[in-house]
């Protein structure tokens, strides 16, 4: 083999390397942040409201449907207690698509999620949807959410009629 063969060779090799060892951190951080969110649908099904509500940075700010969006600590423990402790509610969700910055220090993941909250006359409601989330490494290294948002794919209720 010449030694141009050998160089061009142990480039391509080198390089094949690297994007292998990209592709399996992509891998390892997608399946992290997978089982993240797993966990933090966990507390929220065991009506957890603190351990729920751990998983926001500082600056988070979550925008429920219908609600107004909140963005503080305070604001976000009582919209998920709200939702956690009313009689008769549920909510899980499972992700979908995850998909991680080059930079690794942002991701978003989209989801599903399912919930049954009771109405004004004490009915149970089964609702379904959607939902993306926006996180942010931290610099101790760990993720936290920085934007969460979710919606119905339940069509809209009639007005009342007056």
């Amino acid at each position: 083999m010449k030694p141009i063969s050998l160089v061009l060779s142990g480039c391509f090799a080198l390089l094949s390397f690297t994007f292998v060892a990209a592709a399996i951190a992509d891998t390892k951080t997608e399946q992290a942040l997978r089982d993240l969110d797993a966990k933090w649908s966990a507390a929220a099904v065991a009506k957890d409201v603190d351990k729920t509500v751990s998983y926001y940075a500082e600056s988070a700010v979550v925008m429920p449907p219908n609600a107004s969006a909140a963005t503080t600590k305070e604001s976000i423990r009582s919209a998920w207690k709200e939702m956690l402790t009313t009689p008769g509610a549920a909510i899980s969700w499972k992700a979908t698509k995850v998909e991680v910055a080059k930079s690794e220090d942002f991701a978003y993941v989209s989801g599903t999620y399912q919930a049954t909250m009771t109405d004004a006359s004490g009915k149970p409601v089964n609702d379904h949807g959607k939902y993306v989330v926006v996180f942010k490494k931290q610099t101790d290294g760990a993720w936290k959410v920085v934007a969460d948002i979710w919606n119905s794919d339940l069509p809209v209720a009639p007005a009342e009629k007056k």
